[in-house]
């Protein structure tokens, strides 16, 4: 008995099973997607390297890493590889005082701190300058523009009002882009708690016989409670 031919609806079914079978091999992922929000994919490759370039960074993670830069490039290892101008202009070789105890201060000649600090760093001198310890002053108008003369002008009122008999040197920029060579030296062997940079008039370096910097003060700190320290470093071979 012959077969009788397939309902139409059943015929309809099987077209429908073959076109989504069909579908099916040339689509292998046709579920409909969630929408999600925007995500920025990681970065590879050379947008990353950009965006972890230093010069990418904040303003103040560059002027730090630049600094370091500047310091490590650096080639001196002791104060006695400088040479600085004293105050008439003469070139001073630093490495003069190899085998001395030195206390190397930016002074200023109209700050509050200046009468104390002159008083006390003559004291000082008068009383170890026979025993290697010397006083190496650098004049600095860097804060509040309280160091506005001439070099003549600074070396005659240290001496005259304080009696100061050690050198004086030429005034110098002890911060910024300026900044003198010895001073960037001094900054980068002995930063403070709040950075490398000098704060205000009458910061201290105590540098030992090798020209290696120990320690540094503290505008406030007074050169009298310094001298525990200076004796240490005179009673060192």
């Amino acid at each position: 008995m012959p077969s009788r031919p397939a309902p139409l609806v059943h015929r309809l079914r099987l077209l429908r099973s073959a076109v989504v079978c069909s579908s099916s091999a040339l689509l292998p992922c046709s579920r409909p997607r969630l929408a999600i929000p925007f995500a920025q994919p990681p970065l590879r490759g050379p947008a990353f390297a950009a965006a972890s370039s230093p010069l990418l960074r904040p303003v103040g993670a560059r002027f730090s890493l630049f600094s370091s830069m500047a310091a490590a490039a650096s080639s001196a290892s002791s104060i006695h590889d400088f040479t600085v101008k004293d105050a008439s202009g003469k070139d001073v070789d630093l490495s003069t005082y190899k085998g001395k105890v030195l206390l190397i201060v930016n002074v200023a000649s109209q700050c509050g701190l200046t009468n104390s600090n002159y008083t006390e760093l003559a004291q000082l001198y008068e009383k170890y300058k026979d025993q290697g310890f010397e006083i190496l002053a650098f004049p600095c108008n860097q804060f509040g523009g309280q160091e506005p003369g001439t070099n003549e002008e600074i070396v005659q009122f240290a001496c005259t009002r304080f009696k100061a008999e050690y050198p004086i040197f030429d005034k110098v920029d002890v911060n910024g882009d300026n900044v003198a060579p010895v001073y960037k030296f001094l900054k980068s062997s002995k930063g403070s708690l709040f950075g490398d940079n000098i704060k205000w008039n009458f910061s201290k370096f105590l540098v030992d016989k090798e020209g290696r910097v120990v320690d540094r003060y503290a505008p406030t700190t007074s050169p009298l409670s310094i001298e525990k320290d200076i004796k240490k470093l005179l009673a060192s071979s």
